[in-house]
C-alpha cells in the first residue's frame, strides 16, 4: 500500500523571512490526517532569506535532523557547538534533557533551503548531543546511502531511535530497490526531480507512505534527489 502526500497539500506558513511547508501537523498548522509516519513526526521545507533565521529557542526529546539543498545554515547551541551545514551534509542533534539553538542563513546574498526533519526518540531525557557528517554525491548516485541510524553503522550518525534513513541521487535511467521487514514501513520524500515509486509519480516536494508491502522500488524519471526512512509503523 501507498500513500501519496502531495506536495501542494501541506500546510504553508509565510512570514517574510521564512517560507516553509509542512509534510505533518505543526506549530499553527494541523491536520488530524498527518501527524505523523511511525516515530517520523516532522518534515518541514524551509526557505530562509539572506541574513534571517530562527533566533535562540529551545527544544526537548526530539532527535532533529537538518539536510540542506541549496545554501548554507549556520547551527549555535547551548552545549557549545558552531557549525555551518552545506549541501551534502547531514546534522543531527539529540534535544534530550533540553537544549538552545539558533539557526541563521550566514549568507547576506542567498538563501538557504533545507529540510527539518524530527523524529520521536526511543527514550526521553538522553543526555543532549551533536553530530555532523558530510556523504559525497559519489556515494549516493544511483544508490542508497544510509546518512543515519540506530547503530551509526557505515559512517552514518546516531540516532536514537530505530529508523534507518537513506540518501540518493537518482539519474533518469536510474533504480533502487530497498527491502522492507515485517512491521516496517518506509516514508520517501522527493527533495527534486521526478520518480516513480512503486509505480506512483512523484514530483518535488511530494511525499509517499508505503505500508504493507516487500519493498520499495524507486525509478527515475529525470535527474532526482531522495530521502528514504526506513522505520517501524509503531511511533
Amino acid at each position: 500500500m501507498i500513500h501519496i502526500r502531495p506536495a501542494e497539500a501541506r500546510g504553508h506558513v509565510q512570514l517574510g523571512w521564512l517560507d516553509s511547508r509542512h509534510s505533518f501537523s505543526f506549530g499553527h498548522y494541523f491536520d488530524p490526517d498527518h501527524m505523523g509516519f511511525g516515530p517520523l513526526r516532522v518534515i518541514n521545507e524551509d526557505r530562509v532569506a539572506p541574513g534571517a533565521g530562527f533566533p535562540t529557542h529551545g527544544h526537548r526529546d526530539m532527535e532533529i535532523l537538518s539536510y540542506v539543498m541549496e545554501g548554507a545554515l549556520e547551527h549555535r547551541d547551548s552545549i557549545g557547538t558552531g557549525s555551518v551545514i552545506r549541501p551534502g551534509e547531514v546534522q543531527r542533534m539529540t534535544a534530550g534533557s533540553g537544549i538552545s539553538h539558533s539557526e541563521y542563513n550566514p549568507s547576506q546574498e542567498e538563501g538557504v533551503h533545507f529540510l527539518q526533519i524530527w523524529v520521536v526518540p526511543e527514550r526521553n531525557g538522553l543526555a543532549p548531543s551533536y553530530e555532523q557528517k558530510a556523504f559525497p554525491k559519489e556515494e549516493r548516485r544511483n544508490r542508497l546511502r544510509l546518512v543515519a541510524s540506530r547503530d551509526g553503522r557505515d559512517g552514518a550518525l546516531t540516532v536514537h531511535q530505530d529508523v534507518a534513513l537513506y540518501s540518493s541521487l537518482l539519474d533518469a535511467s536510474g533504480k533502487v530497490v530497498h527491502s522492507l521487514s515485517e512491521g516496517r514501513g518506509a516514508w520517501l520524500q522527493l527533495v527534486r526531480g521526478r520518480v516513480a515509486v512503486n509505480g506512483e509519480t512523484l514530483t518535488a516536494g511530494d511525499g509517499a507512505a508505503v505500508a504493507d508491502a516487500p519493498d520499495v522500488t524507486i525509478e527515475g524519471a529525470e535527474d532526482a534527489e531522495l530521502l528514504l526512512f526506513d522505520l517501524p509503523l509503531a511511533a
